[in-house]
């Protein structure tokens, strides 16, 4: 049977790009079929997979440049039945596609909000009285670039070429090794591998952050990430975002996860995995 995956549609945007590297590979590795099944979201991808809809999702989740995918994490702390699978790194190469005949002569850009930031240096300069529209996705308005030559795209050059369109600029990300990291997620247990990540929440108690921390401090566990994301559930109310280095079938990792639980008041481990080496990564 092949094997479905989710992805940020349309054809075209950068994680069909990333679900289409994690393809071949799970082709090359298990002789698996598989299909792709664009969504309108983040959230309706990871949605898919929760439900049995579809067996995997591809998700961005952190841009070297903008940092972590909002949508993404809380559309995981949200489900909370997710795990992942592997992780994977991609370069992010933007490009201004537009049939108007010169850039002076656009009004509007539309594009996801991260392709928008991450580009901000190099509209600033050539197209300062532009309106930027942000989109569900980089590919989500080119359909409307045919019938209007005032406005442009930030998408991918082979997004140019999957809709015959013409790129009036290339390599316009501000940041030349501009790339972003991908998850592999499903509701199957992860494999394992030399990165874990989880979220926990905390009581609302003077040092109740550092305790959890301490956890880790005295495991000799490093950190390579933290963040905090609001809990929607009041003001001023957060929960914490996490990747170690380390893997979660360990005994000692599993004896340090019992003590974080101890200190924390909800902890949802997402599982452990490695970064999966594909065509054109890092």
């Amino acid at each position: 049977m092949a094997v479905s995956i989710a992805h940020l549609g349309p054809t075209g945007t950068y994680t069909e790009a990333a679900a289409l590297a994690y393809a071949n590979w799970l082709a090359q590795a298990t002789k698996q079929e598989t299909w792709l099944c664009p969504y309108p979201s983040i959230a309706l991808s990871l949605q898919a997979v929760a439900e049995g809809t579809v067996a995997i999702a591809v998700v961005p989740v952190e841009n070297s440049t903008e940092g972590s995918v909002a949508m993404t994490l809380d559309s995981l702390w949200q489900l909370g039945t997710l795990q992942i699978q592997w992780a994977l790194i991609l370069p992010i190469a933007h490009a201004l596609l537009s049939h108007a005949a010169t850039i002076e002569t656009i009004q509007a850009v539309y594009s996801h909000p991260q392709a928008l930031a991450q580009c901000q240096r190099w509209l600033e300069k050539f197209l300062p009285a532009a309106k930027l529209i942000p989109t569900n996705s980089n590919t989500e308005a080119l359909q409307s670039l045919q019938t209007d030559p005032t406005i442009a795209a930030i998408a991918s050059q082979r997004a140019a070429q999957l809709y015959n369109l013409p790129v009036l600029a290339t390599a316009i990300n501000d940041q030349p090794d501009n790339c972003t990291r991908f998850w592999v997620l499903s509701k199957q247990p992860s494999s394992g591998g030399r990165h874990t990540s989880l979220a926990f929440t905390v009581h609302d108690l003077p040092g109740s952050l550092v305790k959890p921390l301490q956890v880790f401090a005295n495991q000799g566990i490093n950190l390579s990430h933290i963040e905090s994301r609001p809990t929607k559930r009041s003001l001023g109310d957060y929960l914490f975002f996490v990747d170690l280095e380390a893997d979660a079938r360990e005994p000692a990792v599993q004896t340090t996860l019992e003590e974080l639980a101890r200190h924390t008041e909800t902890l949802k481990v997402f599982g452990s995995y490695d970064v999966l080496p594909v065509e054109g990564g890092p």
